[in-house]
This record gives structure tokens, C-alpha cells and sequence, in this order.
């Protein structure tokens, strides 16, 4: 569906510092709106890898501050409550925020349209609360303390989600969430996950070549994650591990050199990678792992879109995706031995599965649709 070109339209994102599921979902709003300038509260280049470099991009004063500090997020905690509200949108007809904690604050003039598309409600001061905290130094000033910040953010938080017209959550699971801690309703449009184009074999394209790096010709199981702590990869390894099975993990983040140190040799654990080599990677492995709590997960989408299984926990949004015992298997908890007890099932299971099934279901949740859902709804409020 054509939107109207006639109106301005900003596109406002938390950070563009790390690349995953929610800047896939930017770079297809900036598809839709290739005018849209994006503001962002920092913006890491080098990190982004010429993502987004094409566009115009606005900062906010937090990008002032030295690197050292910029890359230290929690540093600047109590900046990032401030720093969405000192944008100036007064010039655009609709603005979409695209957020999982600080975007949705921005302040927008009476007749200018924000939509909000939540990808999560702020979890360090919701649902995860006591988890952050228990992360934080065995220091009881220092918890004192911390605590008393989360106060202060979660009662911005209340107030900073009151602020769009309209929220869109990106799965059911998220629109629970959004009514539990905001008292919101909200319309759900899932995310688009796009499906790599050369394993199209339904569109005539010839699949790659296998992957053949670093000496393993075998099959083998896949992780692409962000390795932040709630993603629980370091379960995963520890599952593996026991296995000594195959595992593979691609991927950045704070946890990189721990999971390093803890990964036996059955687990390579290669870092980023670009598109070309993670499309070699699916066309060899047996399953993905998704062992985190998500609101949505786009990568089990992206990994069923090569018609790879997906073992995953029965928690968050993936239950909307996976259907279990035709695109994958669940396991209930994300420990180690019951991680293990769920791979060990999908083993047993594995000559059940049926690629075009999982490419079908994979290809549901696909860019297009997204348009037209998004596209629609903004008709229908405007």
C-alpha cells in the first residue's frame, strides 16, 4: 500500500550501536519512509558496520560525550530519560519511535502523529528488576543506590509510555506486557523478518554452497545472538558441553570473552559475521537454539526461513512462532540440563521435520506483510 508521500516523517531509535532484530526493523522503515531522517540517542559507526550510513542522522547531546563513557551504557543511565526529550520534531507530521526503553519518551507538538512500535517494555526496571540488580556488585551502598535509580526510571518509564498516540507491539506477548506495566492497549503487527533471497529455491535461485570454515564439514547447531546476559548463551554452551555436540555462535556483546573462556572445543564461538557467510552457516546446521526470554525473535524466524528447525524455550514471544513438532521443538527452562534434555528430544524427532513446512511457516512473518500491515494501519488512524 502507497503511503502518502506529502507528510514528514521522522524515525526516532534508541541506539544504533549494535546490530539485531530491532535495526532489521528500522532498516525497513526507512525502506518505507526513505526520506525519514533517523534520531537515535548515540550512534556507534564503526559498530554498525555501514548500516544506516546513507541516511541522515541525528544525535542527541549523549554523542558529546567521550568514547569511553559512550560505550559504558550504564554510566549514562541517568542521562537517557532526558536525552529523547530534547529532540526537535516540531517539523514532522508523524513520527515513529522505534523502542524497547527510551525512545518512546520523545516529545512531539499537538498535531503531530507518534506511533510507538514496542519491542519491549523496559525490562531492567520491570519484570527484571531483582535479576539487573542481583547483577549489579555485592555492594550494599551500591545497591542502595541502584535501586533507588530504577525507582526514578520506572516512574519515567510510566510516564514516557503515556506520551505516543499509539502503540504497536510486535508480538501478543509484548502487548500482554504493554498493558501490565503502562495500562495501554495496543494494535500487534509482527516484526519483518527477511528471508536470505539465495535460499529462495521457491523462487528458481540456487541454494549456497555448504559452509566449510574452519575445518568442520559436519553438521552442527547454530546460535546468532547478541551475547547479552538474558540471552543465556552461556547455558547453551554449558549444554553443549555435555553433549559434545557441535555448537556454533555468531555474535557480539558484553559477554563474548566469558563465553569464550567457558566453551569447550565442540563450541567455535566466530563473533559478527556478515550476511554472506551467516547464509552458509544455516545451509549446513541441524537446529537453531533460542534459549533467551524475547518479546518477539526475529532469528528464529530468519533461521526457519532456511527451513532449519528451532529448539527454544516455551517462553515469550517464540511460542507464536514455533510450532512444536513441525518447526521445532521447546524446552522449558534455560538451564543446562534441560536445554540438553530438548536437543537430545529434537534428535529423536529430527527425520520428522519437513523444510517446506518450515520455510512456509518461516515466510508468514515476511517483510511484505509488515508493509502492509504497517501501511494499513497508518491509513486507518490518519
Amino acid at each position: 500500500m502507497e503511503i502518502n508521500r506529502d507528510i514528514k516523517v521522522a524515525l526516532v531509535h534508541d541506539f544504533l550501536t549494535q546490530y539485531g532484530g530491532a535495526e532489521r526493523v528500522l532498516e525497513v522503515l526507512c525502506e518505507m519512509f526513505p526520506e525519514a531522517p533517523i534520531y537515535t540517542l548515540l550512534y556507534d559507526k564503526e559498530k554498525m558496520r555501514g548500516k544506516f550510513e546513507d541516511k541522515e542522522i541525528h544525535t542527541s547531546f549523549l554523542q558529546k560525550f567521550p568514547r569511553f563513557l559512550r560505550v559504558r551504557y550504564k554510566w549514562l543511565l541517568s542521562f537517557f530519560p532526558v536525552a529523547p526529550e530534547t529532540f526537535d520534531l516540531r517539523d514532522y507530521d508523524l513520527v515513529i519511535s522505534s523502542t524497547g526503553a527510551w525512545s518512546k519518551g520523545i516529545v512531539t507538538r499537538l498535531n503531530t502523529i507518534h506511533i510507538s512500535y514496542f519491542h519491549s517494555p523496559m525490562r531492567f526496571v520491570w519484570d527484571k528488576n531483582e535479576e539487573y540488580l542481583g547483577e549489579q556488585k555485592k555492594n550494599f551502598i551500591t545497591k542502595f543506590f541502584a535501586r533507588r535509580a530504577l525507582n526514578y526510571i520506572r516512574i519515567w518509564d510510566k510516564v514516557a509510555a503515556d506520551r505516543p498516540d499509539y502503540i504497536i507491539s510486535n508480538s501478543k506477548y509484548t502487548k500482554e506486557r504493554v498493558r501490565k506495566y503502562y495500562g495501554r492497549d495496543s494494535e500487534v503487527i509482527y516484526p519483518p523478518a527477511i528471508p536470505h533471497p539465495s535460499l529462495d529455491h521457491l523462487g528458481g535461485l540456487e541454494p549456497p554452497s555448504p559452509y566449510k570454515g574452519e575445518g568442520n564439514n559436519e553438521k552442527y547447531f547454530l546460535v546468532v545472538s547478541r551475547l547479552s546476559p538474558y540471552k543465556k548463551i552461556d547455558s547453551v554452551i554449558e549444554a553443549f558441553n555435555k553433549l559434545e555436540l557441535p555448537l556454533i555462535i555468531v555474535g557480539e556483546g558484553q559477554r563474548k570473552k566469558y563465553l569464550k573462556k567457558i566453551a569447550n572445543k565442540n563450541v567455535k564461538i566466530l563473533g559478527w559475521q556478515n550476511d554472506g557467510k551467516i547464509k552458509e552457516l544455516y545451509t549446513n546446521t541441524r537446529a537453531f537454539i533460542f534459549a533467551g526470554v524475547d518479546d518477539f525473535g526475529i532469528a528464529p524466524v530468519e533461521a526457519m526461513s532456511y527451513g532449519v528447525p528451532v529448539i527454544a524455550i516455551r517462553q515469550g514471544g517464540v511460542k507464536e512462532i514455533v510450532i512444536e513438532g513441525k518447526t521445532g521443538e521447546f524446552f522449558d527452562a534455560a538451564t543446562p540440563e534441560v536445554i540438553a534434555d530438548g536437543v537430545r528430544r529434537f534428535i529423536e524427532n529430527e527425520g520428522d521435520y519437513n523444510n517446506e513446512t518450515i520455510i512456509a511457516r518461516g515466510r508468514e512473518f515476511s517483510k511484505e506483510r509488515f508493509i502492509r500491515e504497517l501501511s494499513e494501519y497508518i491509513d486507518k488512524i490518519r
